[in-house]
């Protein structure tokens, strides 16, 4: 009991203070260093000419286009990944079958290969001398080198996002909840959405943030079936790189500029969700427990 009432509310480190200063200051550094000193250089480049130049840059014909596709790639893109992430994480959180494994390793192919190595497995399959390519041709269909290949190769690298973010947090709450729910008479879809979505909502807004900051920055893969057609093919991360090759670099800056602030966004509501989540889970922790009955 003595030892018990001895032990400190708050556990100290080993280290000297100086040590701790200094891992401080090195961390701080480091996040100065290479995350803020180069997004501050983006802007301060993007508005180096003042804001009248930096809207033109904005409002130019081609980086409309550019501003305008990545966002309906990301509309699209998003939307799919939530459905197929979904469906995956139910399939291999509630259920057992053969292959389970096998699926679990394809979710997460797209992190280990190449989005270039990506592109061009859609140009071999899509492509004019690929293994569809003539047939598309003969019925005037355009997959590589048009939006719809950006599209498909966008939610390619996008996938695992929702699935992984989900698949965890399934598993680590069972079927209980669920299984009860149909004894009592729930229909699947009635299980799934008053029991199942609401205990993963936090999980899946997370995997759609997740999912949505890489399909607006996405390049490799994008870059190998976009042709790179001005005004048409060209997202916003492919448009910054054609400019800074013909030395255009107020509009680069400024095109680059407004991608950072999409993911500044991204980060601000990651964080907005993260804080309403830890809010909810100590507020459920909070509640008082309801008395077992004999």
């Amino acid at each position: 009991m003595t030892a018990a009432r001895g032990i400190p509310k708050r556990v100290l480190t080993t280290e000297s203070p100086a040590i701790r200063w200094l891992l401080t200051a090195l961390a701080l550094g480091f996040m100065a260093l290479f995350l803020v000193l180069p997004l501050a250089a983006v802007f301060v480049e993007a508005l180096k000419g003042g804001w009248g130049a930096y809207w033109a840059a904005l409002q130019e014909p081609d980086a409309w286009a550019a501003i305008r596709l990545t966002l309906i790639t990301a509309a699209i893109a998003v939307p799919l990944n939530l459905v197929f992430g979904v469906a995956a994480a139910w399939c291999i959180a509630k259920f057992e079958f053969k292959g389970k494994a096998f699926l679990t390793t394809l979710i997460d192919l797209p992190f280990s290969v190449s989005p270039v190595v990506a592109g061009l497995i859609y140009v071999l399959v899509f492509g004019a001398q690929g293994w569809l390519g003539p047939w598309l041709a003969a019925h005037d269909i355009k997959i590589v080198f048009a939006v719809p290949g950006i599209v498909l190769a966008t939610v390619f690298v996008t996938f695992p996002f929702i699935a992984r973010e989900l698949i965890p947090l399934m598993q680590a709450q069972g079927s209980d909840e669920e299984q009860a729910a149909q004894v009592l008479g729930a229909s699947g879809w009635q299980t799934f959405w008053h029991v199942t979505l609401p205990n993963i909502k936090w999980g899946l807004i997370y995997g759609v943030i997740l999912c949505n900051a890489r399909a607006m920055g996405e390049f490799g893969a994008v870059s190998v079936v976009s042709g790179h057609i001005r005004g048409q093919t060209n997202t916003m991360p492919l448009h910054v790189e054609i400019l800074y090759n013909e030395y255009q670099g107020q509009a680069a800056f400024a095109v680059a500029s407004l991608l950072a602030l999409l993911a500044i966004v991204t980060l601000v509501i990651k964080t907005w969700v993260e804080w309403r989540h830890e809010r909810e889970l100590k507020a459920t922790a909070a509640l008082p427990m309801e008395p077992v009955g004999v």
